[in-house]
């Protein structure tokens, strides 16, 4: 059901569709990174993992970050790096609110 999402949202193997969900938080990441998009933010992340249709076994499900998945050993590192929180708009909380 996640990978739906995410491919949805404009995601897909082909690239990011234009004038989608997708499309957008590519602009306005590279706008708030005044360069371009990080390999390890959360549109790079997303098309990576929407390309190998892999959001769900990585462990971001419609209502968790399932343990000892992928996915909560990036919540914990990005934790980690801001003292203890997952801000929201990181990547963690990106990927697992679009897998929704």
């Amino acid at each position: 059901m996640s990978d739906h999402n995410v491919h949805n949202a404009g995601f897909t193997s082909a690239g990011i569709t234009g004038d989608s969900l997708a499309s957008k938080m590519m602009s306005q990441e590279a706008r708030a990174m005044g360069r371009g998009v990080p390999s390890r933010g959360p549109t790079s992340t997303l098309q990576e993992m929407d390309a190998r249709d892999s959001t769900h076994s990585s462990g971001f499900t419609s209502s968790r970050i399932s343990s000892g998945s992928k996915a909560s050993q990036m919540m914990s590192q990005e934790a980690r790096s801001h003292g203890g929180e997952t801000p929201r708009g990181d990547t963690t909380s990106t990927v697992q609110s679009i897998c929704k």
